[in-house]
């Protein structure tokens, strides 16, 4: 694993502020480890056709990606939960169990969703695999109908799946799925999840996901940060994070290869010298290791600087996206015009920083069509809230892996 923490400070208000990138990436040679996944497929009614047809597709891509030391199941949902074939190694015997459910299924009525996940947590969790982590990748293009509908029951249930060490990563497909529970669902596992326009990118889409699951080098990646000099500190990712004693403790969740775990943190000094004692913790191939990691001062001058507070400002740039959406949904243009402004005064500073890393172009494609949508009432609001909120949760656990690079990793497998 290899480590790196660089600080930069900087003047605001006539004080001065400190700012800490902390990051884990995986070396290139280090060997990935064995997945363990049930996949939690929605068979709802509003999959029925091409939506059900591409994910199937998607799931037979993770069957061909798995290899025989990989184990997988199918749970199969519509208004009742069913675990169609229990988690089973990836031979030819266990594809062809798999391949054989998939092409079984039929769409039915009813989204229990709750009970899937509660369901699938439980199914992964009865199997012990030596150096295997239980994990969930659920897909869904709907709001529950069935059972549990709430948002906290989902956050209740995403924080005990975390603490009792089942990773959920999820895919909400379309316009119709509530982002904010898929959220409650990843997030507390240290992973954003994807969102996808319609049936014809899902398959693509899957992409990202399945360079995570079968990328993975390290598994319970955490930093322990101990600051001197400053008058407080927090942590601006949303990772789950504490405090602990005098030190700030930070979940970083998995790193795999290619894709980077950075956390930003910021702080007010309290004057005079400054620094922060980092220690990077991770599990690799059942070991626990622990590495002390200096802390490197930059200026806004070199890259490095501009890094730091491109992904300042980039964080501050999907926040008030995401607010301008929900502004306009709710018929309140004059918000959503004053934080799209705001967006896009930080994406104007970003094209100045011009610091590697940051997918500016991105950023510009999604607030031209929020300008359209206040300006003209042009574009789907919801699809278009959908691909917001997935853009802020990836950004906040930087979990942003571009799409073609992800898929050329996989055919290199």
């Amino acid at each position: 694993m290899n480590w790196s923490a660089w600080g930069l400070e900087v003047e605001v208000g006539g004080g001065r502020e400190a700012h800490l990138l902390i990051s884990a990436e995986a070396a290139g040679d280090e060997p990935r480890a064995p997945v363990m996944v049930n996949l939690l497929l929605d068979r709802s009614g509003s999959m029925k056709g091409a939506p059900l047809a591409a994910a199937v597709e998607a799931a037979q891509q993770l069957v061909e990606l798995a290899g025989p030391d990989d184990f997988v199941g199918l749970l199969v949902f519509d208004g009742l939960a069913e675990q169609r074939v229990a988690l089973c190694p990836m031979d030819a015997r266990g594809k062809r169990m798999i391949a054989d459910a998939l092409g079984e299924i039929h769409p039915g009525r009813g989204t229990a969703l709750h009970q899937a996940v509660e369901m699938g947590a439980r199914s992964v969790q009865r199997v012990l695999v030596p150096g295997r982590r239980p994990k969930l990748l659920l897909l869904t293009d709907g709001e529950p109908s069935v059972g549990h509908d709430s948002e906290l029951a989902f956050e209740s249930l995403g924080v005990k799946l975390a603490q009792s060490g089942v990773v959920v990563h999820a895919l909400g497909l379309a316009r119709h799925y509530v982002p904010e529970i898929i959220a409650a669902l990843t997030l507390p596992s240290g992973n954003a999840y994807e969102h996808v326009d319609g049936p014809e990118g899902l398959s693509e889409a899957m992409g990202a996901i399945f360079a995570h699951l079968f990328g993975e080098v390290a598994s319970k990646t955490s930093i322990r940060v101990t600051p001197k000099g400053f008058v407080s500190l927090s942590c601006c990712h949303s990772y789950p994070t504490k405090a602990e004693d005098d030190s700030l403790a930070i979940t970083l969740g998995d790193v795999s290869r290619g894709l980077s775990r950075r956390a930003l943190l910021t702080g007010k000094l309290s004057g005079g010298e400054w620094d922060a004692a980092i220690l990077g913790s991770s599990v690799q191939r059942g070991d626990q290791r622990h590495q002390r990691v200096q802390l490197e001062k930059v200026s806004l001058e070199t890259a490095r600087g501009r890094l730091i507070a491109a992904l300042g400002l980039e964080l501050d740039l999907v926040a008030s996206e995401t607010a301008a959406w929900l502004s306009l949904a709710r018929k309140d243009s004059e918000r959503a015009l004053s934080q799209l402004e705001a967006a896009e005064q930080n994406l104007r500073k970003l094209v100045s920083i011009a610091a590697e890393g940051v997918p500016v172009r991105r950023h510009l494609e999604r607030l031209g069509d929020l300008r359209l949508a206040i300006e003209r009432g042009e574009g789907d609001i919801p699809l278009l809230i959908r691909r917001a909120k997935s853009a802020k949760a990836g950004t906040h656990v930087s979990q942003v892996i571009p799409l073609d690079e992800a898929r050329d990793r996989l055919k290199k497998k």
